[in-house]
């Protein structure tokens, strides 16, 4: 195969830059196309040098470092990209990168991460956390809007969409009136790599970027009232507001290098994950260690932890319920065998497997 890889940007490392890792895997002769690249900040996406394509944006992103403003500009940005001389395109979505021309011949299959969140489901709460008020505000809602419109259109050009999660699979069905495939996002096969006997310490963990949908302050909330040891590894815009509400019981980490997290997650009592996400990988991670999650119970998550087997969940965005989860929580005696077995459904190896037989009955 003649082989592209297009994804949205490529300037961090996250759960979709994940998936891209995986895909470099299978097809490492394969081209990157991306809106913008910053090696620095995806600095262990691959093993091998990577040949990344940007779009006209990246001169833009190279001064102003927040590709977030480019967005409006994206759509033509990946539809300039010429893509002619690939008979397979795979890309990895969430925002514009299946917005790309396929060239006739080739196939185009597309792993969507979720169609655009803040155009199609959250717009109101994503504009009222990021704080967008008045005449700006309006103008971005308008931006939307002719997004949403390019975005449906686009979507004709894939062959076959991939989804990350049942919930993703459901909003691809009512947003772009398409089916799809569903494959669960991978877990990195080195977090399997640790046995199951790991002393359990007094802490509960919870990791990921400081933006408000995370809901890292509700956490912070609940550990201030029960009074339970909170770590928190990751950073972003929100921490000087987190660090302000936290009490004596709550540690902040910082950044903490992926081939540390495996020994925070195996030491604690159990992954919190507040968030509603489409996926979510680190829940995942967790597992993998032996340690149960209690997450709030919407989601991609409803695939990936079995309640009462795996984690719990808790019903409502409020401290009350995350506490009421948690001690129910402390009357289940977790079997960690059976927590790392229903993980391992999830691995890299099994990702891939399953990817390439899609790939292959495609074309």
């Amino acid at each position: 195969m003649r082989m592209a890889i297009t994804t949205d940007w490529l300037v961090t490392l996250g759960g979709a830059e994940r998936v891209i890792s995986e895909m470099i895997k299978l097809w490492p002769e394969s081209d990157i196309f991306t809106v913008v690249y910053d090696e620095s900040g995806t600095k262990g996406l691959s093993e091998k040098e990577l040949r990344v394509h940007t779009s006209s944006l990246q001169r833009y992103y190279s001064l102003i470092k927040k590709h977030r403003l480019l967005l409006p500009l994206m759509p033509k940005a990946v539809e300039s990209w010429d893509l002619s001389e690939y008979d397979t395109i795979l890309s990895s979505s969430h925002a514009v990168a299946k917005g790309l021309i396929p060239p006739s011949s080739a196939k185009h299959i597309c792993y969507c991460h979720t169609p655009m969140r803040y155009a199609w489901e959250m717009e109101e709460k994503y504009l009222d956390d990021f704080g967008l008020f008045g005449p700006f505000r309006s103008f971005v809602k308008w931006n939307l809007k002719k997004l949403r419109h390019w975005d449906r259109t686009t979507s004709r050009r894939v062959d076959q969409f991939i989804a990350n999660s049942s919930t993703t699979q459901k909003r691809i069905e009512r947003v772009y009136g398409r089916d799809s495939i569903v494959l669960h996002p991978p877990v990195n096969d080195k977090f399997f790599e640790r046995n199951n006997t790991e002393t359990k310490e007094d802490y509960f963990l919870t990791v990921g970027r400081f933006v408000p949908y995370k809901k890292i302050d509700l956490l912070i909330e609940a550990a201030n009232t029960k009074k339970f040891k909170l770590k928190i590894a990751g950073s972003g815009p929100e921490e000087s507001r987190l660090r302000k509400m936290a009490g004596p019981t709550v540690e902040f980490l910082g950044y903490v290098p992926e081939e540390d997290l495996s020994d925070l997650y195996a030491k604690a009592r159990a992954f919190l994950f507040p968030a509603e996400e489409d996926a979510g990988i680190v829940p995942l991670e967790a597992q993998a260690c032996a340690t149960p999650v209690i997450a709030y119970g919407k989601g991609g998550v409803l695939d990936t932890v079995v309640d009462h087997e795996t984690g719990i969940f808790f019903s409502d965005h409020t401290a009350e319920s995350l506490v009421g989860a948690i001690d129910e929580f402390e009357k289940i005696n977790f079997d960690s065998n059976l927590i790392m077995e229903h993980a391992k459904r999830f691995s890299g190896e099994n990702f891939r497997r399953k990817l390439r037989k899609i790939i292959m009955y495609c074309r």
